[in-house]
């Protein structure tokens, strides 16, 4: 599979971060913007190393709870906490149950990634 370790990881920070901003109330801010379209970027970095390695069945599930989560951080993004609380205010257990899936998904990505080399030096 191709080495995808630097979009796992930051996949797994944004999923776990933005649920945390969302869950606390806090406003909408621009790097939380930046922040969600890398996030797609990854997303779709790993997809296509999924698609390339044949792992359908994971592809699937990972697709899945991928787009699961981006609805709730999508709702964040256009309207703010207000915006979210309107759509998924009373969701915000659903949405913890998607994100922790969506970082269990991550977690079983990385099963197939290649041993980190110690002299490499953080490059991917």
């Amino acid at each position: 599979m191709l080495d995808v370790r630097g979009s796992l990881e930051n996949l797994a920070w944004n999923t776990e971060h933005h649920f945390l901003h969302i869950k606390a109330g806090h406003p909408f801010i621009r790097i939380w913007a930046v922040q969600f379209e890398l996030g797609y970027s990854d997303f779709r970095t790993i997809q296509m190393a999924l698609q390339l390695a044949e792992k359908m069945d994971l592809l699937k599930r990972f697709a899945t709870a991928y787009n699961e989560v981006y609805n709730y951080e999508y709702a964040f993004v256009k309207g703010d906490i207000e915006g979210f609380n309107e759509t998924y205010g009373d969701k915000i257990d659903d949405y913890m149950t998607a994100h922790k899936e969506l970082l269990a998904i991550i977690e079983e990505i990385k099963i197939f990634q290649p041993a980190i080399d110690p002299t490499e030096k953080n490059l991917i």
